[in-house]
């Protein structure tokens, strides 16, 4: 098999993993996946709200999650690892999920927006933006935007800084599907780079280097 195959194959299985396990643990409340390759076989690190729901009494939960996926997707020996999320309110996926359950439960679309859009600023989030697509209140299809804060859509500040989660709604009316994007709280945006002027570089130059020198001269002592 070419090499490129391969990477598609595997992107593949990763992605049914995800879509297998979001079914799996959603009453745990989902918040990510990492397939990570090691010497002793896969590592799968699971990110939920509530890792008790997914290890089960005794772990039997979590060893027929390890059973399936070696069986059904052909991970060699996986190991899982759960992790708790530190804070909800700043995992889009799990705020798209809930997001998408509030609409489930009658929810009106606005309301449930803006309720969300609060929650995820109320948490120290740079910024947030939200889209709600589906048959919202007729027959035609619509698209509504929540935006509060800062949001990147392009370049390496999304992808270093921006969470993204996207989940689905089942109504009578039709399947609505939600995406949430998340700025995390400790971005830093091009735009908050400072150029120092020569005399503030001058002054910071000693403090700069302040850990450097001590380090120096040891070096130069033992190498005497």
């Amino acid at each position: 098999m070419a090499s490129e195959r391969k990477f598609v194959a595997e992107n593949i299985r990763r992605v049914l993993l995800k879509e297998y396990l979001m079914k799996e643990v959603s009453r745990a409340g989902f918040g990510g996946l990492d397939v990570q390759r090691t010497p002793m076989g896969t590592r799968v690190i699971l990110t939920t709200e509530r890792p008790g729901l997914v290890i089960g009494r005794r772990g039997q939960t979590i060893k027929n999650l390890t059973l399936v996926i070696e069986e059904r997707f052909g991970f060699e020996n996986p190991q899982i690892e759960v992790q708790e999320v530190e804070n909800a309110s700043l995992n889009a996926q799990i705020m798209a999920e809930k997001l998408a359950f509030s609409l489930e439960r009658g929810w009106h679309f606005r309301r449930a927006g803006h309720s969300t859009v609060r929650r995820i600023m109320d948490s120290g989030a740079r910024g947030c933006h939200i889209i709600i697509a589906g048959k919202l209140t007729g027959q035609r299809h619509r698209t509504e935007k929540f935006k509060e804060g800062y949001i990147k859509f392009c370049g390496e500040p999304k992808i270093n800084f921006i969470d993204h989660g996207y989940a689905t709604a089942k109504l009578k009316m039709g399947i609505i599907g939600v995406t949430v994007e998340i700025m995390k709280p400790n971005a830093r945006l091009p735009a908050d780079t400072k150029v120092l002027s020569k005399t503030e570089a001058a002054a910071a130059l000693p403090d700069l280097f302040a850990d450097v020198v001590p380090a120096v001269s040891v070096a130069t002592e033992e190498a005497q």
